[in-house]
C-alpha cells in the first residue's frame, strides 16, 4: 500500500509543472468590456504557452479569436471560434500572436479587442506590441468554455499564481513518497 502512495506522489510530481501555469483574467476586475484598455492590460505581462486568458462579460458580448487581418480592421461575423457564454477560458496552446474581439457590432471598435503574444518557452519576453489597439498581428488559439465557471483569484496584476507555498507543499510531499517508496 505505502508503495502504491510513493507511485501515486512520484507521478503528481512529474505532473506539477502544469499547476504552475498563469491564468489571467483579462481586464482585471473590469472584465471584457467597452472603454478597457486592453493594449495597457497587456503591457508587462509575459504569456506562455500552457497558460490561459479568462474573459468574464455580461449578455451582449461574446469573445471571438480572429485573423489578424479581421483583427486590424474590427470585422466581424469571420470569427474563427467563437464564445457568449459570460465566462470564456482560453487555454494558449501555442506560441504566436492571438486576436480576440467582442463580435457584437461597434463594440471592437469601442475597444473590445486583445491580441496577445505568447512564448513557447519560460524565458518569454513581456507580451505587449507597443500598438494601440487597432493594432495587432496574426495567430490561432482554441476557445473552451468550463462545464463549471469559477473566477480565479487574483494577484491584483491580472494573473493567479501557484504560490511558493503551494511549490514547497509539493517538494514535501514528493520527497516523502520517494522515501516511502524507497523504504517498502
Amino acid at each position: 500500500m505505502a508503495r502504491i502512495v510513493g507511485l501515486v506522489l512520484v507521478v503528481a510530481v512529474v505532473m506539477m509543472p502544469s499547476c504552475l501555469a498563469t491564468v489571467y483574467t483579462v481586464g482585471d476586475s473590469s472584465g471584457w468590456a467597452s472603454g478597457v484598455d486592453y493594449s495597457t492590460w497587456t503591457s508587462g505581462k509575459t504569456f506562455k504557452v500552457g497558460d490561459s486568458l479568462v474573459f468574464n462579460y455580461g449578455s451582449g458580448h461574446t469573445v471571438d479569436e480572429v485573423t489578424d487581418s479581421d483583427y486590424k480592421t474590427c470585422t466581424v461575423g469571420n470569427s474563427i471560434t467563437s464564445d457568449s457564454s459570460g465566462t470564456t477560458t482560453i487555454p494558449l496552446k501555442t506560441a504566436g500572436t492571438h486576436n480576440y474581439i467582442c463580435g457584437t457590432v461597434g463594440h471592437c471598435t469601442m475597444g473590445m479587442k486583445l491580441s496577445v503574444t505568447v512564448a513557447s518557452g519560460s524565458t518569454a519576453a513581456p507580451s505587449g506590441n507597443g500598438k494601440s489597439t487597432s493594432g495587432g498581428s496574426d495567430g490561432n488559439s482554441t476557445v473552451t468554455t468550463p462545464a463549471s465557471t469559477t473566477k480565479p483569484s487574483s494577484t491584483g496584476d491580472g494573473s493567479s499564481h501557484s504560490s511558493s507555498l503551494v511549490v514547497t507543499l509539493w517538494s514535501v510531499i514528493s520527497l516523502v513518497g520517494f522515501c516511502m517508496f524507497l523504504l517498502i
